[in-house]
């Protein structure tokens, strides 16, 4: 396994990399802001409650650097393989924080004042409009070290800005692949729908090495900005190396009458953490929150999230659902938040996990803080096996005890599967979670 003498993330790699940035003066003063909150910032510590239960004192951001570009040939496997949907609107792909691929957005699209291409292309060509979003939501979940490490060194990513009255019909796609040992990728993804725009995108992150045997790191990032009336349906699928180490970073707005829709599919890496957080911004806002995870071997999963009602006759769902098996762990921690003048708002949040091992261990934390007082808010966590009637039943008709196993998790998922509303990308997810499965046996 490669070997690093000092931290890769020194002051002389972070000059390094901010001259390429000479072009764009308030970028680097973005950049160089958060390189100082980088150095001066703590690593996270289970003392801290974001982090209670977490097992962030295996991450050790020194054994990683930045990504070194991949060869042509490496590129053309990876562009071969970012494949989820074949029929969409507009496709990227970004290798080792690079732009391999870019598929534009029809002229038809463009001629409405679409803007589809890469971060760092918009940053020289939209810098008005990007300056207007970028960073604009403030993180809260616990991983400020992280993402300043990000803001700091990351290099490229989707942007994305629909104007008012557009409507795609046909996902956006943008596929971010991790390479080689001990190196770190940022991926980023900034989404803008103005009033009454309507779009479907899709985030997969995975691994050049499927098989990795030393790890990688992943610290991604992704935005929402719905305007009112908005509808904005966001799939994000994490399927790094068993041996790589993912945080993802969500952080949206939904105003007026907007619709926000997010769905998590969550398979790889041994260490993933999720934090999804949702301003719900505008009166009759409607946002939906759904994550599947599937945990295998000693992964663990840990899953953070935040629904903030600021305005009134708004409403939230979130529902998080986990299989797990062998030694794997997650852990569930969500809070719905009430503002004071965030009156009859209606919101859920519940947390499933099916346990496929007497040693796998799930922690659930819901929880609410309500400053309003006409609302309608509730919680609720579940921990279980698999039905023992239902696993007789298929057994009963021949049906082997570990294919039966999956079948009942396969509808244990299906609930949030159903809800993907591309046919193609529906049996692509539930043939990775089938995969997921062949692959822990």
């Amino acid at each position: 396994m490669p070997t690093l003498d000092k931290p890769a993330f020194d002051t002389a790699t972070f000059e390094a990399h901010l001259a390429e940035w000479s072009a764009l003066p308030w970028l680097q003063d973005i950049k160089r802001s958060n390189w100082e909150a980088f150095q001066t910032l703590p690593m996270p510590s289970r003392k801290d409650e974001r982090w209670r239960f977490s097992g962030i004192k295996n991450i050790d951001l020194d054994t990683f650097r930045p990504a070194s570009e991949s060869t042509p040939e490496q590129k053309e496997a990876l562009l071969a393989r970012s494949n989820l949907v074949t029929k969409g609107a507009g496709r990227l792909v970004f290798a080792d924080n690079r732009v391999t691929a870019f598929d534009p957005a029809a002229q038809e699209l463009l001629d409405k004042g679409v803007v589809w291409m890469p971060l760092s292309q918009a940053f020289k060509e939209h810098p008005e409009l990007v300056q207007k979003y970028f960073l604009a939501e403030d993180q809260k979940l616990g991983s400020d070290k992280l993402l300043a490490l990000h803001n700091a060194f990351f290099q490229d990513g989707a942007f994305l800005y629909v104007p008012k009255g557009v409507e795609i019909k046909d996902p956006l796609c943008a596929y971010y692949w991790c390479g080689d040992c001990e190196e770190a990728v940022f991926p980023h993804t900034l989404l803008v729908a103005e009033d009454n725009a309507k779009v479907d995108f899709v985030d997969y992150y995975g691994s050049a090495k499927e098989t990795a045997c030393c790890p990688s790191l992943s610290i991604a990032t992704g935005t929402i900005h719905a305007g009112s009336g908005a509808q904005v349906f966001r799939k994000i699928v994490q399927n790094l190396s068993p041996t790589a180490q993912s945080f993802q970073v969500e952080a949206n707005a939904a105003g007026r009458d907007a619709s926000v829709k997010t769905i998590a599919v969550n398979l790889g890496a041994t260490y993933a953490r999720l934090e999804n957080q949702t301003r719900v911004a505008g009166p009759g806002a409607d946002v939906k929150m759904y994550s599947l995870t599937v945990a295998t071997g000693e992964q663990e999963f840990d899953q953070r999230t935040l629904q903030t009602h600021a305005a009134p006759h708004a409403t939230s769902d979130l529902l998080y659902k986990n299989a797990l098996m062998d030694d794997a762990r997650t852990i569930f921690s969500g809070m719905i938040l009430v503002e004071p003048d965030a009156q009859q708002t209606d919101a859920y949040q519940t947390n499933r996990n099916l346990l496929l091992s007497p040693t796998a261990e799930a922690c659930s934390l819901p929880g609410l803080e309500i400053e309003a007082n006409d609302v309608k808010c509730s919680h609720g966590a579940t921990t279980g096996e698999i039905d023992s009637d239902q696993l007789y039943y298929l057994r009963a008709r021949g049906i082997p005890k570990k294919i039966a196993e999956q079948l009942l998790v396969f509808g244990f998922f299906e609930e949030i599967i159903e809800k993907i509303d591309n046919e193609e990308l529906k049996d692509n997810l539930r043939n990775l979670v089938q995969s997921k499965f062949q692959e822990s046996e």
